[in-house]
């Protein structure tokens, strides 16, 4: 397994201006992506031993970043940025 951290403009490359866009104007976006790079960063910092865990706290870091990413697509299909 690698140690790079899951970007979200890497996980959705067809919408990395609508995240951008989304985090501006979307309070509601924005907390989530906020919430996505707090938890990816901790996954990562564990990951790589910056900040050692146990595999129970890492195992469900991971599965929260999985569901915020879920919760970041649904968003992501149902919202279309306006100019």
């Amino acid at each position: 397994m690698g140690h790079t951290p899951h970007i979200l403009a890497e996980a959705f490359p067809r919408d990395a201006e609508k995240i951008a866009h989304l985090a501006e104007t979307d309070p509601h976006f924005a907390r989530l992506v906020d919430q996505y790079r707090e938890v990816n960063r901790a996954v990562h910092r564990a990951e790589t031993l910056v900040e050692p865990t146990d595999d129970l706290h890492e195992n469900e870091l991971r599965k929260e970043r999985m569901r915020l990413k879920d919760v970041i697509a649904r968003a992501l299909a149902e919202r279309q940025p306006t100019s």
